[in-house]
């Protein structure tokens, strides 16, 4: 079934393929799916983070950062560009949505990791990755964010040599999660380095983070801050106060 339009482009929301350009609310710029994050508006008209796209009815678009959807919210910039996307139909802001959508890019990757876990393209353990990897059979590698700079380097190089690119300096992901929240999502002891050994599942994860690595202003690749700088705990959604649209 076809989903209402959402922006004056005439822009739709749906399941189509991730090269549809979508349209952020709050900068006109123009961006693929994969570049920009849905806002969907829940059946009690509460604004709430959709970020594989796939909540069903209206949705709106942003391209922003963190930080400047704090600054949105707090001047009315937000309530605003809603407004206007959803043609004045009444909805509510929750006073965190920019930690809520933090903690769903979080939950995302997290479960997406499980899933591919479940789908036997995960490999954990340093010996298994480094023998994966220097038989060119990694499709993507990432280190937890407080995983150790030598277990990192030996990983690291173990990849580069099973690509042919020694000497190239590329690295591994550093990911925005520590060791601990890797276990538990993956269901392993101490899991601090994981591959992707299918081009499928790395393309999608990638994807996947890259969105949440610009949406909390982190440069691709340098990682997040370590767990114990930057990690919060996922609040309730239902605890946040809501400014009326």
């Amino acid at each position: 079934m076809r989903t209402p339009r959402n922006d004056p482009d005439g822009l739709t929301d749906g399941l189509d393929g991730g090269a549809c350009e979508r349209r952020c609310i709050l900068t006109g710029a123009h961006g693929g799916r994969d570049a920009l994050l849905r806002l969907a508006l829940s059946p009690d008209g509460v604004i709430v983070p959709d970020v594989l796209a796939r909540a069903p009815g209206r949705g709106a678009w942003i391209g922003v950062t963190r930080g400047d959807l704090e600054i949105a919210i707090a001047k009315g910039k937000l309530k605003g560009a809603l407004a206007r996307a959803f043609k004045g139909t009444a909805s509510a802001i929750p006073a965190d949505l920019a930690e809520q959508i933090d903690a769903a890019f979080r939950r995302t990757f997290l479960a997406q990791l499980g899933m591919a876990a479940k789908a036997g393209v995960l490999l954990t353990g340093a010996e298994k990755i480094d023998v994966a990897a220097r038989s060119g059979q990694i499709a993507l590698l990432a280190h937890a964010a407080d995983a150790a700079t030598g277990g990192r380097r030996k990983r690291d190089q173990a990849w580069r040599v099973g690509e042919d690119r020694e000497g190239s300096g590329v690295t591994g992901i550093i990911l925005p999660v520590d060791r601990a929240a890797l276990s538990v999502a993956l269901g392993r002891d101490n899991a601090v380095h994981i591959a992707l050994t299918d081009d499928g599942w790395a393309t999608r994860l990638s994807a996947l983070l890259d969105r949440w690595h610009r949406y909390a202003g982190w440069a691709r690749g340098s990682g997040a801050p370590s767990a114990e700088e930057n990690d919060t705990p996922i609040p309730d959604s239902g605890d946040g106060q809501t400014v009326a649209v």
